[in-house]
């Protein structure tokens, strides 16, 4: 039998059981003027009050004037397409206009529009005019530094989210790096597979999202120099939803040399599958219908004439898979395309928190009882569920909720980040992690009384960003985790490789794994004290997953 990270095509598929099926979707779904010119890339001092001068540099399309907060610069609400309205909706993004004299930039731009609202702490502005994204960068960084970038890709199922809730001003200041958060499209608005649209751009696509993070990384390119950044060093991230567009991007032909490193965190790439074109047309002829644009000859001027709170009501109950594949954008699936060596290769740093499916089982069945437990596995397994319930019982977690989160956490997330992460080492410098902070917060409103809800998705990013999601500020021991996981996140992003002094060395993912097989290196990021181990396939019982058939999403 081969095993998973050699047959990378039938991972895409996660096992777990059939009433679970619908919490990854959950889960992805979670867990942004005009003043007088001035000379070309000139940068006055570090002050933002007080009369003091702000920080201003010239871009392709002109001046922008940012502010000093927080100890970092940044320059908020850049455009880097035109806006994807009237007729230019549902088009590849075109070049952003041009603007006269110096554009404030001390305000974030909306919101995309939001197909899938989560309900917590949700963007109050939204706009198809979105496409825009936030450069932070040191306080007293100057044009020619050439200082590590990094592109950050939000989450949230490819239908919600902004990149407005991850600020980078202490990632900047403390790494010495320029970090860029963007907006992209989404929802059917960035991802509509059909054949009318893509046949209306050179890609043939209808994945729209992936092409603005495209755009956005051939914008970074261009003007990321006249804010210090080096646009021979950038660094793609994302979480979730992002790290599936990661994936996407490392196997998109036309996002070769956009970047120079990769980081995934709670996204692998032989769990986040993309749908073919045949799928993505079916899903797209329903909406289209639901939206009253049944007619093919005439669907691509009815979408456009339709308002967005019209589209997005046609959305409510047909999700979206996001970028599709075996177009000209996306040719081949990511886990297929990493796994036969053809992809944009770039040294990888990926990871996921130590009980992800938490958050999903909070949110969807936090009452769980060990019966309904029980008629769970056994109906999502079939005649492994006795082996399932052996291996996963409800005495040895304390309660059916902690028992089906591990579950999920081990037979998805877990397990094919192990997977994918070997499919990456076998091929290129690959540093794997585990988030393991037993209190660590988790989203704002997301909390349900009397259930640990630790280390679930998305608890790492109130490490990494400075976040506006999460439900209660960091404790100074996790500060201090914090802060030696954004010199970890920068080391990598300057050298492609993790190795921060005075921190626990941070072995690549292939040590010790040998050909394929063995145990593979993971750091574990504990307050208690980050440290190297070669368990965590065996903690997450992989070897066991690894003989369970993919089960339909």
């Amino acid at each position: 039998m081969k095993r998973p990270w050699e047959r990378p095509a039938r991972l895409v598929r996660p096992a777990r059981p059939a009433s679970a099926r619908p919490l990854l979707g959950t889960a992805l779904a979670l867990a942004a003027l005009f003043a007088s010119a001035v000379p070309a890339n000139a940068l006055a001092g570090v002050g933002g009050s007080g009369g003091s001068p702000r920080p201003v540099v010239t871009v392709a399309q002109g001046g922008l004037r940012g502010q000093v907060r927080d100890g970092a610069q940044e320059f908020l609400g850049i455009p880097y397409a035109a806006p994807p309205v009237g007729e230019a909706r549902l088009r590849a993004p075109q070049a952003p206009i041009r603007w006269p004299g110096v554009r404030e930039a001390v305000q974030q731009a909306p919101a995309c529009l939001q197909f899938s609202p989560f309900g917590l702490r949700d963007p109050a502005a939204v706009s198809e005019d979105c496409l825009y994204l936030d450069v932070y960068r040191p306080r007293d960084a100057r044009p020619g530094a050439r200082l590590p970038v990094i592109v950050w890709m939000h989450g949230g199922a490819y239908s919600q989210g902004t990149g407005t809730q991850f600020g980078g001003r202490t990632m900047a200041d403390l790494t010495q790096s320029v970090v860029v958060s963007i907006n992209y499209r989404l929802g059917q608005l960035g991802y509509l597979g059909l054949p009318e649209l893509a046949a209306e751009n050179g890609r043939r696509s209808g994945s729209f999202g992936l092409m603005d993070q495209i755009a956005a990384l051939q914008w970074t390119r261009q003007n990321i120099g006249a804010f210090g950044g080096n646009p021979g060093s950038v660094t793609v991230s994302g979480q979730s939803a992002g790290s599936g567009s990661v994936c996407a991007l490392l196997a998109a032909p036309s996002a070769a040399g956009l970047f120079h490193r990769a980081v995934l965190q709670s996204g692998p790439c032989t769990l986040l599958g993309t749908p073919d074109g045949t799928r993505a047309e079916a899903e797209a002829r329903t909406f289209a219908a639901r939206a009253g644009c049944a007619d093919p000859a005439g669907v691509a001027a009815c979408l456009r004439a339709n308002s967005g709170a019209a589209l997005v009501e046609a959305a409510r109950t047909v999700s979206t898979s996001g970028p599709a594949s075996g177009d000209g954008l996306l040719p081949v699936e990511p886990a297929r395309a990493i796994g036969s060596g053809a992809w944009n290769k770039v040294p990888v740093l990926i990871g996921s928190t130590r009980s992800e499916a938490r958050l999903f089982v909070a949110l969807t069945q936090p009452h769980l009882t060990a019966e309904q437990y029980t008629a769970q596995v056994l109906a999502g397994y079939g005649a492994a569920g006795p082996e399932v319930l052996a291996r996963y019982p409800v005495a040895d977690h304390g309660s059916p909720y902690l028992a089906l989160s591990a579950v999920m956490t081990d037979s998805t997330f877990a397990c094919h980040t192990a997977w994918t992460a070997r499919l990456f080492a076998a091929q290129v410098p690959t540093y794997a992690y585990e988030f393991d902070d037993p209190q660590s917060p988790t989203l704002a409103g997301a909390q349900v009384p009397g259930l640990d809800q630790s280390n679930a998705h998305s608890a790492e990013l109130a490490y990494l960003h400075d976040f506006t999601m999460g439900d209660r500020p960091l404790t100074p021991v996790q500060v201090r985790l914090a802060t030696s996981m954004k010199r970890y996140w920068g080391a990598f992003a300057r050298f492609g490789n993790p190795v921060v002094p005075g921190q626990p060395a941070w072995p690549a993912a292939g040590a010790g794994a040998g050909a394929g097989v063995g145990a593979a290196s993971v750091l574990t990021l504990d307050p208690a004290g980050t440290r190297t181990s070669t368990s965590f396939e065996a903690e997450h019982q992989c070897a066991f997953w690894r003989t369970q058939p993919p089960r339909p999403v």
